[in-house]
């Protein structure tokens, strides 16, 4: 079969391959990131490119129209090469990882100090240490093994006992002890059964120890780089004369695979699928490892461990374990402990001591990164009652306190992660963030990360738009538009009524920027699966919302939306503004403790052994809640009174200035 060479741009990479070989598979191959939402069944209309030159094979696409196929665009996932191709992929496609940084700086990632106040009584006491040891060399009298003596030693100095030894350790432990001249640093690492030595250093390294901790999102991963003797996140001069945290973060590269954990659920049981999702996401991860070492001056070699926490499909994927039975009746995992894995198993690229610690997870749909979260939010240490929501591509909520947790997810689906959005898009450069529309003129002021023209919108602005929408009364409580209303802004479009945001003069993609009625009723579907998980979790405790004492909202999604119109479309629910805290990555908070102390590492297993999970998809209560949370903010008026009142004084208001 002949070659052909398709060249992406922007970048100008060059990629060798087969004829008929598909443009979407070729760009994951190579590392290249094309949105793709639907795993490549040609469905989201997400992986839009267009073709500059040479030939392909594609069928026509509802998602395409005449028009953009005559010009040349294509859907990557359904397009294979028949020649050389010349192949540019749109803004709108790509995926920009800058932002991920530029949305961090100084929003949400908290300090040890910060740390400190959300949970109490932990000390600098790391299950992965280092201890330094000088060895009397053997003599004809006193001539026992080498490890003998190393593990005798280390009882003398530092009263360690019970040390089992890594096979690897005593391959290489004879010539080292030597060449060290009997001067050595040993890493151990407590497990169930006691110590385990899983190195030995030359010289005194024992103030090098550090560890790596990694938030395994499905749409994005974060990274740190922690002193395990300091117990704080490392730092380095960043040119400016401050100190920069050793933090790095990157798109799960799976998401070309498909947005949410169901699609790639499903792709991983396409032949080969699962070995494909584990090696996209141990290569992202690697690049954070690589971007953590390079940016601190840390050697590889220095890092003596890795904590990972992920939802339960993430961490099944990443580890190759099967997750098919997460989304079947009854959707049971493979596993929710799983014991230290070495991570050079994996192809982890760390040193072949190194073993990481899973998040143990609760069940299908609650995962590792929730554990974590409640770890490091410190609810399993207060008596008041407390409601943890992480708002992300999934919605998981806990509520409880010391004595006893319940969680759910409930399945919202990835609408705020801009998934399903006609011109929704991920948090990224140009995504607009906020709006405000002015009820009188009904025109937009919009705001965009990096204050580039707009491309599209994001989980933030679509929350603005939706509640700004409505307050301004363009749209009714079931989220149709106003046909009446005298502007341009409104208008049927192919897909039905929509409201425009941005005229495509005015954004960086050349067309209209929308909100259709089709947009607006899969963002109510969504943020009435999240009420509704709320409403039976308390229900379930005979509570009120009114009886919790504190709502944590968790991700960096949740640190960005506009708490007050959160509120208003009926997101969250109505009470004290006071009482809710953003946490900001709940995962990271909970994994650099876990690093920081033993102590804490017990309390991670018994926060999941306590967690009850509630299983809402065949939940009749559920689907009453849900139905009833799929208006503006919801069917009781009683549940939102201050919104109520607020929209009542706003007709009031419109009738008494009515020409």
């Amino acid at each position: 079969m002949s070659k052909c060479a398709i060249t992406f741009r922007p970048g100008r990479r060059k990629i060798e391959v087969e004829r008929e070989e598909n443009i979407l598979e070729t760009a994951i191959a190579a590392g290249i990131h094309i949105n793709a939402s639907c795993g490549g069944s040609g469905t989201c209309g997400k992986c839009k490119v267009k073709i500059v030159g040479g030939k392909t094979r594609s069928a026509q696409n509802p998602k395409l129209s005449k028009r953009e196929f005559d010009k040349g665009y294509r859907l990557a996932c359904i397009t294979s090469c028949l020649s050389d191709l010349e192949v540019e992929i749109p803004i709108e496609s790509q995926v920009d990882p800058s932002v991920l940084r530029l949305k961090r700086e100084g929003r949400y990632l908290l300090s040890p100090r910060d740390i400190d106040q959300l949970v109490e009584g932990w000390e600098i006491d790391p299950a992965v240490f280092k201890r330094y040891i000088e060895l009397d060399p053997p003599t004809l009298d006193e001539n026992v093994s080498d490890l003998t003596r190393l593990v005798n030693a280390l009882y003398k100095e530092y009263g360690i006992r019970g040390i089992s030894t890594d096979f690897r350790v005593i391959m290489k432990l004879s010539r080292l002890l030597r060449e060290a001249e009997w001067k050595v640093t040993a890493t151990l690492v407590l497990t169930r059964k006691g110590y385990k030595l899983i190195n030995v250093e030359p010289g005194n390294v024992a103030c090098e120890n550090y560890s790596i901790v990694i938030d395994l999102g499905t749409t994005t991963v974060f990274g740190q780089l922690l002193n395990l003797n300091k117990a704080e996140v490392c730092g380095f001069p960043n040119g400016m004369g401050t100190v920069a945290l050793a933090e790095a973060s990157d798109y799960n590269g799976q998401i070309s695979y498909g947005e949410d954990v169901i699609s790639r659920i499903v792709y991983s049981q396409r032949p080969g699928g699962l070995q494909k999702l584990q090696e996209v996401i141990i290569s992202t991860v690697n690049g954070i490892i690589e971007d953590l070492l390079r940016m601190s001056g840390i050697k590889r070699d220095l890092v003596s461990h890795l904590v990972i926490a992920g939802n339960t499909t993430m961490t099944h994927i990443f580890l190759g374990l099967d997750p098919k039975y997460i989304r079947e009746d009854p959707y049971v995992p493979t596993a929710d402990f799983i014991p230290p894995v070495r991570a050079v198993h994996l192809g982890v690229d760390l040193g072949d001591h190194v073993h990481i610690y899973i998040f143990p997870m609760v069940a299908s749909y609650m995962g590792g990164d929730i554990v974590s979260g409640i770890l490091g939010s410190g609810i399993f240490q207060r008596e008041a009652l407390t409601l943890y929501m992480d708002i992300g591509t999934n919605g998981e909520i806990v509520l409880g306190n010391r004595d006893w947790l319940m969680s759910a997810s409930c399945s919202a689906g990835p609408a705020f992660e801009g998934a399903g959005i006609k011109f929704g898009t991920r948090a990224t450069r140009g995504a607009i963030e906020r709006v405000n529309i002015n009820p009188n003129t009904f025109e937009p002021m919009l705001l965009t990360i990096g204050r580039a023209k707009p491309i599209g919108i994001c989980g933030s602005g679509l929350i603005d738009t939706l509640a700004e929408l409505f307050q301004g009364d363009i749209i009714d409580q079931n989220g149709k538009f106003k046909r009446e209303l005298d502007t341009d802004r409104v208008r049927e479009g192919r897909d039905g009524y929509e409201y425009v945001l941005a005229w495509k003069k005015e954004t960086g993609i050349k067309k209209d920027i929308v909100l259709t009625e089709i947009d607006i009723e899969s963002l109510i579907r969504t943020k009435a699966a999240i009420f509704a998980g709320c409403k039976i979790l308390l229900d379930s405790a005979d509570l009120r919302f009114q009886d919790v004492k504190q709502f944590l909202i968790a991700g960096a999604f949740g640190h960005s939306i506009d708490l007050d119109k959160a509120i208003c479309i009926g997101l969250l629910p109505e009470v004290d503004t006071d009482k809710y805290l953003f946490v900001g990555n709940g995962s990271l908070l909970g994994a650099r403790l876990l690093s920081f102390s033993k102590d804490l590492l017990r309390e991670t297993e018994r926060i999941a052994h306590m967690m009850t999970n509630l299983e809402l998809s065949n939940n009749p209560a559920f689907m009453s809640e849900f139905v009833a949370a799929m208006f503006l903010p919801h069917t009781d008026t009683s549940v939102f009174p201050e919104v109520t009142e607020r929209l009542q004084e706003y007709q009031r208001a419109k009738a008494a200035y009515a020409p």
